[in-house]
This record gives structure tokens, C-alpha cells and sequence, in this order.
């Protein structure tokens, strides 16, 4: 059986959006849970992530300046080949 410590961090950083989501099975979401609760490092930044999250959540199309659009679209347009 494999220990939830053999999630790497590298892992975790893969994992936290289903995790945020709640899109990992069980068995995924207690081996994710108990890394966070010895590794302070991938603790902070799912705090990080979840904090973004609700951020953004909040922002709306008003609250960007025409030429932050504007600079948003164009680097989403370009990340597809990147």
C-alpha cells in the first residue's frame, strides 16, 4: 500500500484544483489531506490557491480596466502554443 507521504509536492501542485473542486475520489483526497498536514509548504499554497479562487470569484468585467482585458485576452490567445 502506498503512504499518503509518497505524494510529492510536485503532485500536489498537480492535484489542488480537483481537490479545491472536490473532484478526487476518497482514497485521493485523504492521501492529499494528510501531505498538507505535514508539509507547511503545499499547506500555504492550497491556502494560496483557495484564496485566489475566491478572489477572482469575486472580480467583475468592470472592475478590469479596458487595457487589462485587452492584455488578459492576448496572453490566454497566446498560452494555447505555449
Amino acid at each position: 500500500m502506498k503512504l499518503a507521504r509518497d505524494l510529492t509536492c510536485a503532485e500536489i501542485v498537480e492535484l489542488v484544483t480537483d481537490y479545491l473542486e472536490g473532484g478526487l475520489p476518497v482514497d485521493g483526497r485523504e492521501r492529499f489531506e494528510e501531505h498538507i498536514a505535514y508539509c507547511d509548504w503545499c499547506l500555504t499554497y492550497v491556502d494560496q490557491m483557495r484564496q485566489t479562487i475566491e478572489a477572482a470569484g469575486r472580480l467583475q468585467e468592470e472592475d478590469l480596466s479596458p487595457q487589462l482585458q485587452q492584455g488578459l485576452l492576448a496572453a490566454f490567445r497566446d498560452w494555447r502554443g505555449a
